[in-house]
């Protein structure tokens, strides 16, 4: 059940929960928000939202709809651009995880490095 807490200005946050992630999939979570330019809480929630629409796509389609064809043989499993996951590697996981820290904060894309405002004196 997930915990609800209350902001300092009483109003209710949103819900929280806790999920146990093995390493390798941690990773590639961790290296799909990086290139998403998000945190990894919110490229979570990102991918949970993708899939509960998915399925939910899914169980309400008509029963006469055909299925849809696997994947073909040899199709990336992971999007372009990232490892293969490491397997059970502590070392790469924490590898990734002392890069990610040490390259700093990243600017997020779109957003101007610097606001100009205009002078309203004419």
């Amino acid at each position: 059940m997930p915990t609800r807490q209350t902001s300092s200005s009483g109003r209710p946050k949103s819900p929280r929960i806790q999920v146990v992630l093995p390493e390798d999939l941690c990773l590639r979570l961790s290296l799909l928000a990086e290139d998403e330019s998000r945190t990894v809480s919110n490229m979570a929630k990102v991918l949970i939202q993708q899939g509960i629409e998915r399925l939910e796509r899914q169980r309400d389609a008509p029963p006469a709809c055909p299925a849809p064809s696997p994947s073909p043989p040899g199709a990336a499993a992971a999007p372009a651009g990232l490892a293969p996951p490491l397997a059970g590697s502590t070392a790469g996981f924490r590898a990734a995880l002392e890069r990610h820290e040490s390259e700093g904060p990243r600017r997020l894309r779109g957003i101007p490095r610097r606001l100009r405002l205009r002078s309203l004196r004419g």
